[in-house]
């Protein structure tokens, strides 16, 4: 299982017990001090962020960034005004596709600065831990059928849950020989007339290595590998703070509604990585 702190560690105790043997925890009272904890109710969201465009993934099935009829589909990246977002998330509004506020790239601070007061532009800690700030730091709500497929990110993840539950389902570097990969034409979901979605194939671009199964309901007859995997999985809640360490796959659903805020911090491409590297060219050999 995935083991609770229950205060904020120290910079040198952090990176001595978590990042250096790149091991995941869930940290609780590292965040109860936001004032987001608090105010972010629909109604103050509406207040501050209301009729500002904003970027909001939209698919067919909740699933994004995924494998989907043999291609990697992207969601169509709809902008539109937060507050005409909200009315969906809060079933004021029926639409039969999935609706995610889920642009990375730092959209906290590109798109949503006004909350930003609300949380913090750094963890301190975190920061002094790793002698740097974060790449990027990500604003997240939706629907509870949006799903974030199986991946790997190439940074340390802080992810702290503002309201409502988190659902992750994790695998350590080391059952990368368990999971599979194959190269697929990426495509993005683009809206036809009628309403419906079809699927337009990114033709210029190369293909992309992505892991076509779902480890809630693995295909032990075509991946049979997979079930030599040991997958973790935890609820991250309200007021509560994951470590996600670098190269660590995960899986993510949500509670419907749920907010968060993550912070991405660049990876060292050390040893570890070297190791990482070596077990992806054994594995493809």
């Amino acid at each position: 299982s995935v083991p609770y702190l229950d205060r904020t560690p120290s910079p040198l105790e952090f990176y001595r017990e978590w990042v250096s043997p790149n091991k995941p925890c869930i940290i609780r009272n590292a965040i109860s001090h936001w004032p987001a904890l608090k105010k972010w109710t629909s109604a103050y969201l509406r207040e501050v962020v209301g009729p500002k465009i904003v970027s909001v993934a939209v698919t067919p099935n909740g699933y994004a960034d995924a494998v989907f009829q043999d291609r990697f589909v992207m969601p169509e990246e709809r902008q539109m005004p937060f507050m005409d977002f909200l009315d969906i998330v809060e079933k004021k509004v029926t639409s039969p596709n999935v609706f995610y506020v889920q642009k990375q790239c730092s959209n906290l601070t590109e798109e949503f600065p006004e909350l930003v007061c609300d949380v913090q532009p750094d963890i301190p800690w975190m920061s002094e831990a790793l002698g740097k700030k974060p790449d990027a730091v990500n604003f997240w709500l939706g629907e509870s059928a949006a799903v974030t497929s199986l991946h790997k990110d190439h940074y340390e993840n802080l992810y702290c849950v503002i309201s409502g539950e988190k659902h992750f389902l994790l695998h350590p570097p080391s059952d990368r020989p368990f999971i599979p990969y194959e190269l697929y034409q990426p495509a993005t979901y683009q809206v036809s007339e009628d309403g419906s979605f079809e699927i337009v194939d990114e033709k210029s671009e190369d293909k992309v290595p992505w892991i076509p199964l779902d480890p809630l309901n693995p295909n032990l007859e075509r991946y049979p590998e997979y079930a030599q995997a040991k997958p973790l999985q935890c609820t991250v809640k309200a007021g509560e703070m994951l470590y996600l360490p670098s190269l660590w796959f995960h899986h993510v659903q949500q509670s419907h509604g749920c907010i968060a805020v993550n912070y991405w911090y660049d990876m060292e491409y050390d040893l570890k990585y070297s190791y990482y590297q070596l077990l992806d060219c054994l594995t493809k050999a």
